[in-house]
């Protein structure tokens, strides 16, 4: 692993990499919801206008036109703000999408308190809980733009619905390209640790590296987890990194419920119970705000990971 100083959206890296394989691969097709610019879609629509479609404020009939598309072969890439690709669209992805397990990938960007200006109706922090409850949906959150690039060439090659949350803001590079590799459904050790686990995703694995390095200088050995797959989740990693640690905190730039922190203490509780802190927004919804000021508002700040490290060493 390597953090360089280069920052960048993960919703530009998936913009890019979508053109790349629109250009190998015909069978794919690109609908949007009047966003294409915010998206980043616009590279696709401007190479292949016959196989992009801008469906208008209409989340929902652009839902339901994929899945109809997905029947037919074709794969079918859908964004828009997560706000409404999931949000007021639910319903069609549910029905239309998932149960009859078509092969639609919904990757909305714009998730999370770092939308920032756009304020609280578009900051959504409910959609991992909402879309890892719907039976045979994958739901996948990038790290950084290295990672997105990586998964969305997967989530090409898999068959099966998916959704990929994807952010507005720049956020560090963590990885690098060369020599990194994405897995749906594994989560990956980024520093190793003995004394408590740091599972995060998104945008705050990189509050999660740079909390491992306040602790270190304080001789806490803390192994950081990039949790990338909430659904279906490594159970494996996370019960093999907490037998060695014997604690865990999750990190996840949305809502306290259901989301990482809950699917992680679900199979905490059932196989390998430990003293665990979540990090997340407590239960509120965001406001109009710069993005990086909107998580230390909201407490997802490395500070704060480092906090609750050390308070679940204490009760170990």
């Amino acid at each position: 692993m390597t953090q360089s100083k280069e920052m960048i959206a993960t919703r530009v890296a998936y913009g890019k990499e979508l053109l790349e394989l629109g250009r190998r691969n015909p069978s794919i097709v690109v609908l949007d919801a009047d966003l294409s610019g915010s998206t980043q879609t616009k590279f696709f629509a401007k190479e292949f206008p016959e196989r992009f479609f801008n469906m208008g404020i209409a989340e929902q009939n652009m839902i339901g036109t994929a899945a109809g598309l997905a029947s037919t072969g074709k794969i079918p890439f859908v964004s828009s703000f997560a706000m409404f690709a999931c949000g007021r669209a639910w319903e069609f992805v549910r029905n239309s999408v998932c149960h009859n397990q078509f092969n639609v990938k919904i990757c909305a960007t714009h998730a999370g308190l770092t939308v920032g200006e756009d304020g609280g109706s578009h900051q959504i922090i409910e959609d991992l809980a909402i879309m890892r409850t719907i039976p045979h949906m994958t739901v996948i959150v990038p790290a950084d733009a290295t990672e997105a690039k990586a998964a969305t060439h997967a989530i090409s090659e898999f068959f099966g619905p998916v959704y990929m949350r994807l952010g507005r803001s720049n956020v560090p590079v963590l990885f690098d390209e060369k020599n990194f590799e994405f897995k749906i459904g594994k989560a990956q050790i980024v520093k190793p640790g003995i004394d408590v686990s740091i599972f995060a995703c998104g945008v705050m694995v990189s509050r999660a590296l740079w909390a491992q390095e306040i602790l270190q200088n304080e001789g806490i050995s803390a192994e950081v987890i990039n949790v990338s797959t909430i659904k279906p989740l490594d159970k494996e990693t996370i019960i093999n990194s907490i037998q060695k640690t014997g604690c865990a905190i999750t990190c996840e730039e949305h809502n306290i419920h259901g989301g990482l922190g809950d699917a992680i203490a679900s199979v905490l509780s059932e196989h390998y119970p430990v003293p665990m802190k979540k990090i997340g927004v407590l239960d509120q919804f965001g406001q109009s705000g710069k993005a990086d000021e909107l998580l230390i508002h909201y407490g997802l700040t490395k500070e704060k990971v480092a906090d609750a490290a050390r308070e679940v060493i204490k009760r170990k």
